[in-house]
Order: structure tokens, then sequence, then C-alpha cells
């Protein structure tokens, strides 16, 4: 099967890494493979890196221009199915489609952000054969009860969780926080922002207790002055530490005692893979995205809103026991390793892109 995956992301985000782990994937079981991505992103770097066919995007093109380069693509390489992700980018290789009269095109939606179509995805259903790839059987459900008539299969999100192994805590004396007390790492980037502030508020807190604390933020926008300034202004600013997008996140993230997850999406979905793979018990506010990945009492502690000081006597109580947390941090792993691998991954997706190019399914127009 020929495919290609579209993504106009200029960041290294939760679906430019499913993406890349997708389209790698199914290039280890023989499928060619094209990825068309923004010049000079880092998935355009980590492609080129792991020799697979690669296309440039121009990032400043209006999507006329994109649709017209597209197309060429397609032609000359003959592509049976395109995997898109945003609206905009399903409009623009449907119109693609369209005008080299090939193949069928696939709309992933990310993890737990929902369905919606706007007039630019209605568009794009009618201009070329389509079909949607969630990453739950809930969130195919949840769509089918909106009344979307349209293919859909299910994908789930998924890692290779015997990788971690081999990933060594970073020292905490190279992160310049404490020696000793608990160690909270988080992984950030945009889509946490509303869900960051829990951490803060837990934290003053849980410092008029004595609790010995602190919290590690790293990823993308982790540094921001904005983060900071609110931090300082509930009085905890010493203790967080904010150390911004980095390389070597793994290492840093397994630093932590505890892992807790604020960003949604894609993003969100493989922070609870990663801390759960690194065996680290997973902390997050409870929405259906967490609820999917994480076992409430079991791999982690999912917080309810309401009142803080209640969220917080419930974290000082799970920080303080280190055995049950390391009960924790294994039940996470073994879940990981049981009902979210890569290779579910990629049977639900190679699944979905051969019944997408199966050419006798296309329309006719």
């Amino acid at each position: 099967m020929r495919v290609l995956f579209y993504l106009a992301d200029m960041g290294w985000s939760g679906c430019a890494r499913a993406t890349f782990s997708v389209a790698q994937g199914l290039a280890a079981r023989n499928h060619d493979i094209t990825i068309a991505c923004c010049d000079g992103s880092p998935l355009e770097s980590r492609a080129r890196a792991a020799k697979l066919d690669t296309v440039a995007i121009d990032s400043g093109s209006s999507a006329a221009g994109c649709t017209l380069d597209l197309r060429k693509v397609l032609r000359e390489r003959s592509i049976d199915v395109v995997v898109a992700t945003t609206e905009r980018d399903q409009l623009i290789v449907s119109s693609a489609m369209r005008l080299a009269q090939h193949g069928g095109v696939l709309r992933r939606v990310p993890a737990f952000d929902g369905l919606t179509l706007r007039r630019g995805g209605r568009l794009a259903l009618r201009i070329a054969p389509s079909g949607l790839v969630f990453t739950s059987d809930r969130e195919l459900e949840d769509s089918n009860a909106s009344g979307w008539v349209i293919p859909a299969a299910v994908a789930p999100l998924g890692v290779d969780a015997p990788s971690y192994d081999d990933v060594q805590p970073a020292g905490r004396d190279t992160l310049a926080v404490p020696r000793s007390g608990v160690l909270i790492a988080c992984r950030y980037d945009a889509s946490g922002r509303y869900r960051i502030p829990t951490i803060f508020r837990t934290l003053a807190l849980l410092a008029t207790r004595r609790v010995p604390i602190h919290v590690l933020v790293v990823g993308p926008g982790s540094d921001d002055d904005d983060l900071r300034m609110h931090a300082s202004a509930l009085g905890v600013g010493h203790l967080v530490t904010f150390l911004g997008e980095r390389e070597d996140h793994l290492p840093i993230m397994r630093a932590g005692d505890v892992g807790w997850v604020v960003s949604g999406g894609d993003s969100g979905a493989f922070d609870c893979l990663d801390f759960m793979a690194l065996r680290m018990p997973v902390i997050a506010d409870r929405t259906p995205l967490t609820q999917h990945y994480v076992a409430d009492g079991i791999t982690g502690l999912l917080l309810a809103s309401g009142d803080p000081s209640y969220t917080a006597s419930g974290i000082a109580a799970f920080l303080s026991s280190e055995e049950k947390r390391a009960a924790m941090g294994n039940a996470a792993r073994a879940r990981v390793q049981r009902e979210f691998t890569d290779g579910a991954m990629l049977d639900g997706f190679e699944h979905a892109v051969t019944v997408a190019g199966d050419r006798e399914s296309w329309a006719t127009t």
C-alpha cells in the first residue's frame, strides 16, 4: 500500500509523534510510506533520519498552493491513501486527491479531541472518498451517536514498553532540584495551560503542611514567563523547576517519583503511556482521556474537580507511601504492555489504510 501522511505542524506535538510512529511502523511492514511535513520541522528531521520518503510543505503557502503541490506528489508516487489530522489538512488533501484522481483520505482524530466538522470538513467529505480513524472504541461510539455517517475505524495509540527499560533517570544534581523529597515530573505543552495551575495550587496547600515536594516541568513552552509568574503568585515558585523543551525529556521524566499529566489530545495520551511504561504512577485531572489510560487507584490517581484542600489531602496521602507508589508503577507498566502496545496501534492503522486503499470502494466522480 502506498500511503502519504500529511501534517502541517512546525512543532514536535503529540500529533507529529503519532504520525511518525505509525509511518515508521508501516514502513517496517513493507508499505510504501511518504511523509509530507513542514520544511525544517522536527518531524521532517526524524523522518529523514529514519530514511522515510519525505516531502517538504511550504508552511507559508496558501491552501490552494499546497493543494497543487500535493497533487503533483500524489501523481508521481501513485499514492493510494493520504492520512491527515486537521480539518484544513483534510480539505487540502481531499482537493489534491480529487485533482489527481487518486485514492482515498483518512482523517485521524487526535485522542479524545472529539470530531468537529465545520464547513471545510464537510466539503472535504464530498470532494474525495473519506474515512475517520479514532484512538478508542468510546470515541467511535460517540461519533456514531452524533449522527456522522462516515466510514470509521479504531487505531489505538501505543508504545513499545520494553524499549523504556534502557532509559536511565537524569541526576537530580544536574537538574538543580532537591536531592531528597518527592519529585513530581510533568511533561507540558500548550494544551495543558489550563490544567497546570492545579499543580501550583496543590503545591501551595501542601507547602503549609511541610510536605517535602518539588515539581519538574519539561516540554515545549514549559519555560514561559506566564507559568513562572503564576507559580510565583501562589508562592510556590521556589518549588517548581521549569526546563523548557529538551531532547532528553524521557530521562528527565524518569527522574521523578510520580508523573503528573496536564496535556490533552495525543500529547496527553503519550504522556500517560510514557510515564506508565517508565513504571511511574500517574496523577491527572479526571477526564475521558485520562480515564481511558489510567486505572484510578491502581496505576495512578485521578483528581475530581472540587475542593482544592480535599484534592491536596488525597495527593499527600498518595505521595506519603513509597511502597504504594512502586506497586502502582509496576501495575502501570503491566497495563501498557497488555493494553496499549505499538503492535495494536499498527494493526489498527494497517486495517484502516487497507480498507481506504481499496480502489473498488472509491466513489466515482
